[in-house]
């Protein structure tokens, strides 16, 4: 019989985060859902415990709060089996309020890149020492280039890219396999309302996909897959071009 599978799912209360939990558990998995409000996700966990039939608990956590990571980590040592970590939270403020207060472009890279590099550092040697499970951590396409439009955003994704290039090298010695994804327009609340989305995704639909390709040990996912070809365009425009451009 395979190990018990858990999925720590940080940042718990997004939509695609939520979509994520329900298809795991469908799956057979256990999951911890993790993030500040609690109250909003103990509703979830119910759910997803009398549909799936699944362990489903809440767990605190608040990726700015980075004096509490290493104390979650320690209780997460207790999670019987195999432990995969779906990491999914962030911010994204409009680049015009960033370009007005400074210290919202601070706390735009502390909710996308240093906390993620908090939570996932201190977990690293948990994942390690038990030489199995997954990671997934959600970049954006924001992160291939950097843009007018959303230039911080894309930076902070752009440092949490290369952090899980480095920590996939680093896990993937001792059997913990790390995917990064990029995902184009999601119909979430991050996006709503904004102008110009196109082809956009349901959460459900990215939660399967990175489901399915975390089973494979991708490595890197755009989904849906198409934005691969559309960033690969935008990447291959000459910076003598790109910086005329209002995108």
């Amino acid at each position: 019989m395979s190990e018990m599978q858990t999925w720590l799912v940080l940042g718990a209360s997004s939509a695609i985060a939520r979509a994520f939990a329900r298809a795991a558990a469908a799956r057979g998995a256990d999951v911890i859902l993790a993030g500040r409000d609690t109250e909003d996700l103990a509703r979830t966990a119910a759910d997803i415990a009398i549909s799936t039939g699944r362990a489903a608990a809440t767990i605190s956590f608040d990726a700015l709060d980075v004096a509490s990571h290493a104390s979650l980590v320690q209780r997460l040592a207790a999670v019987p089996g195999v432990l995969n970590v779906a990491l999914m939270f962030g911010t994204m403020p409009e680049q015009a309020a960033i370009d007005a207060d400074p210290d919202l472009a601070l706390s735009c890279i502390a909710s996308n890149f240093s906390g993620a590099v908090s939570i996932l550092h201190r977990l690293a040697p948990l994942l390690e020492a038990r030489r199995a499970g997954v990671v997934i951590g959600f970049g954006s396409v924001a992160g291939d280039r950097g843009r007018l439009k959303n230039y911080v955003y894309g930076a902070a994704k752009s440092g949490l890219h290369t952090y899980l290039a480095g920590l996939r090298n680093r896990l993937g010695r001792g059997g913990v396999h790390v995917m990064t994804v990029k995902p184009g327009f999601v119909d979430t609340a991050m996006t709503f309302g904004l102008p110009g989305l196109f082809l956009v995704a349901s959460p459900e639909f990215v939660a399967r996909a990175c489901l399915d390709a975390a089973a494979r040990r991708k490595d890197v996912l755009y989904v849906p897959w198409f934005w691969w070809g559309i960033m690969a365009v935008i990447r291959a425009i000459p910076e003598r071009t790109f910086k005329r451009l209002s995108i």
